[in-house]
């Protein structure tokens, strides 16, 4: 390239000769008069086509490459696998010249990429109350003392782009349809439509094109808020790119900078607040105005919220002879005349319901615990049990589920269970509160220790009196002034005397 400009000086800005250009550089006037004639800049190299033992076998090789470019990178075989495949196939060509065409290929590939397909988008534009876009994300925070990870649900309106957020530890069903109902609560409506991504809580299989056969639940959730569900296609993040930068900015805007956290609920009602601030602060950037001010236009365009989707996930357990059902590794406590029965077991995000026979049998709140570390958590009701300890008072006295008494009960156990019988009598007293008012006998049984008459005859007295509305204090007599005693009454003690004389008299007596 040095003596091609070396030669376009001498010729065009010196004015040299052709014959002295040739004496100087040593070539032939021919080749100097092929360079200016031409008028490159730069030499170039014809290179001429050779035959390769390769070209027999490049439609398979390129056929190959397109299909593992689009296996996950585990998956992938190597060049080196190729080109053994090759040779099983009759390929007697070096490794080397696989490995050229293989990078000639990804090159290419990548240009046609750059240029098409998913190199080159077009800008969406949104009506107003037409869309919201949705996604989870991981992040992390400090709740409780401990830092937990946490499922973040991202929801952001596509016209005003009002965003919102709702952290949860799970990404389960009921965890998702109670972060819509919140989202739809704060953004003020419901939009048209809703465009999600794959998630496995939205869509049990991904078909062809659009096709996808979306989970019963999740339809029901839809159908409920009367919005259409759109889902992309699959690895697209861009179609939903709004909220996909959502996810991004949320991380420096409020994560970054979220302090510490006593409940997931003080959490969530941080978020809320942040996410509203931060709407009068950000511009829109398309419309006039802060994202605040175009939400407030948008909301006359969206559906009205109606009440709340009743999103809970069913599952079918049978009832432990301990009177216990298991989920995520807790047990929770279920009245004794459903042992070794099926139950229903209804998951919310926040408690556990179970149902039978068409009955809602009793509710616990849920524990959730991530760390595997830890063993999980029995969470007892002692009432469910008395009716095995009517039949076995004797389980009182160890029974795990009788740790977590009232306080008034404790005290009234440690006194009654000192007498023999003490043990059925108390059971018998914590059996009132299956027909009384549980406050009530609470009640009833603290009056009767402050009076020191802690026994099942004086608490049911008592426990009636209340129930009555009459007081629990005996009333006191008025005596009118006839009654008084004129004279108080004198104990005369020696009158016992006499009757000792009159037995002494008698054995006497007996005794001749």
């Amino acid at each position: 390239m040095a003596l091609l400009s070396v030669i376009r000086r001498w010729a065009l800005r010196e004015q040299l000769s052709i014959r002295e250009i040739a004496r100087r550089t040593g070539l032939s006037r021919n080749t100097i008069r092929k360079y200016l004639r031409s008028g490159a800049v730069e030499p170039k190299f014809k290179v001429p086509d050779r035959p390769s033992k390769l070209d027999a076998f490049a439609d398979q090789l390129a056929r190959w490459l397109k299909t593992e470019a689009s296996k996950p990178r585990k998956q992938k075989r190597t060049v080196k696998q190729l080109h053994a495949d090759l040779v099983a196939l009759g390929y007697e060509g070096s490794y080397g010249r696989v490995a050229a065409f293989a990078r000639a290929w990804k090159v290419d590939r990548q240009l046609e990429q750059q240029t098409s397909g998913r190199g080159t988008f077009v800008p969406l534009a949104f009506q107003s109350g037409e869309a919201f876009q949705f996604d989870w994300s991981e992040d992390w925070a400090i709740v409780g003392g401990e830092r937990v990870k946490l499922q973040v649900a991202h929801f952001k309106l596509s016209h005003s782009r009002a965003f919102f957020l709702r952290a949860y530890l799970l990404q389960t069903h009921e965890m998702l349809f109670d972060a819509h109902y919140h989202a739809f609560r704060v953004l003020g409506g419901v939009p048209k439509r809703g465009i999600y991504d794959n998630m496995r809580t939205a869509v049990d299989r991904v078909g062809l094109g659009k096709e996808r056969r979306v989970n019963a639940r999740f339809s029901a959730m839809a159908s409920h808020y009367l919005f259409d569900v759109e889902f992309c296609n699959p690895a697209s993040g861009w179609e939903k790119g709004q909220v996909e930068k959502n996810v991004q900015d949320a991380r420096h805007r409020l994560w970054q900078l979220a302090p510490r956290f006593l409940t997931l609920d003080t959490l969530n009602d941080w978020l809320e607040r942040r996410c509203k601030e931060l709407w009068r602060e950000i511009p829109h950037g398309s419309l006039p105005g802060t994202v605040a001010d175009v939400w407030e236009r948008e909301t006359a365009s969206l559906m009205p919220l109606p009440p709340p989707f009743d999103g809970f996930v069913e599952y079918v357990k049978r009832v432990s002879p301990t009177c216990l059902v298991h989920l995520e590794r807790n047990r929770y406590s279920v009245p004794a005349s459903f042992a070794n029965r099926p139950v229903s077991l209804r998951v919310y995000p926040d408690r556990i319901v179970v149902a039978a026979e068409g009955q809602i049998v009793c509710e616990h709140p849920r524990v959730i615990d991530r760390s595997h570390n830890r063993q999980g958590r029995t969470v007892y009701d002692w009432r469910h049990y008395l009716a095995v300890i009517q039949r076995k008072p004797g389980a009182l006295r160890n029974g795990a589920p009788f740790a977590e008494l009232p306080e008034a009960f404790k005290r009234l156990q440690q006194h009654l269970l000192k007498h023999l019988g003490g043990d059925r009598e108390m059971v018998e007293i914590l059996a009132l509160v299956l027909q009384h008012d549980e406050q009530a006998v609470l009640c009833a049984v603290e009056l009767a220790l402050n009076d020191g008459a802690p026994t099942k005859i004086h608490i049911l007295n008592l426990l009636h009196r209340l129930i009555d509305g009459k007081s629990s204090a005996p009333p006191t007599v008025d005596t009118p002034r006839a009654l008084n005693l004129s004279r108080e009454p004198r104990a005369d003690v020696e009158r016992y005397d006499a009757l000792r004389d009159e037995a002494t008299t008698r054995e006497t007596r007996h005794a001749s």
